[in-house]
């Protein structure tokens, strides 16, 4: 145990930690340079795993944030029906779907970027949904209803913002023209949705494998 605090301590203290500093900044380059900096983030080694699971792990507060602290004028959150884990699962399932499917499509297209790529390019194209939402949280409680329309301009632009980036991601990622950039997107929310249906159909068929033994089980029990 003293060795995990020391190696903690020593992450803190040492290069690691101003690496991760330089590349959870970096994030806020991309943005605003998305074909630099999307090209630098993975060429040039410029980003980091540990700065990619911040920019997510902020996304996800940003979203439980947004159904929790946000003014009751602007908010449409059933509580009754709210669960932290669905809206947690909400954001990671996709996620994870979406850079498998990718993967597998630009792997087939030739794209030449790799898993640990696409998910580090597409978290850093998040970076505008907590920049933009967590402040527009605290704006929400202090703005009319009529203003309110300001609160749904700047979350919707954040998303549109971020659907751009996803889009540059994946022409720098992977090497790819518009064009190409355009259709590898397509096909990877067509591969999206087969993958969902796949999933499902699994868990379908293993409940109804174990509903079919626990009847046998249950058979056999009364019989003896």
């Amino acid at each position: 145990m003293s060795k995990v605090f020391s190696g903690i301590a020593n992450f803190f203290k040492g290069e690691g930690w101003s690496h991760y500093r330089k590349t959870l900044r970096y994030a806020l380059y991309v943005i605003l340079h998305p074909f630099d900096g999307f090209w630098d983030l993975t060429h040039e080694k410029r980003g980091s795993m540990a700065a990619a699971h911040t920019i997510v792990i902020l996304t996800v507060l940003t979203h439980i944030w947004d159904r929790r602290f946000t003014s009751f004028l602007l908010n449409n959150t059933r509580w009754s029906q709210f669960s932290i884990w669905l809206n947690i699962f909400g954001i990671l399932v996709p996620l994870i779907i979406w850079v498998t499917a990718n993967w597998c499509v630009t792997t087939l297209l030739d794209g030449k970027g790799h898993f640990h790529e696409i998910y580090m390019g597409t978290a850093y194209a998040l970076t505008p949904y907590p920049l933009i939402g967590i402040p527009m949280i605290f704006l929400s409680n202090i703005v009319t209803k009529e203003e309110g329309v300001f609160y749904t301009y700047f979350n919707t632009f954040a998303l549109i913002w971020a659907g751009f980036l996803i889009l540059c991601a994946v022409l720098m990622i992977h090497d790819y023209s518009l064009g190409w950039g355009l259709v590898a997107i397509i096909i990877s929310l067509v591969g999206m949705a087969v993958i969902m249906f796949i999933v499902l159909l699994f868990f379908s068929l293993i409940s109804d494998a174990v509903v079919f033994f626990v009847s046998i089980y249950k058979e056999i029990l009364f019989r003896l």
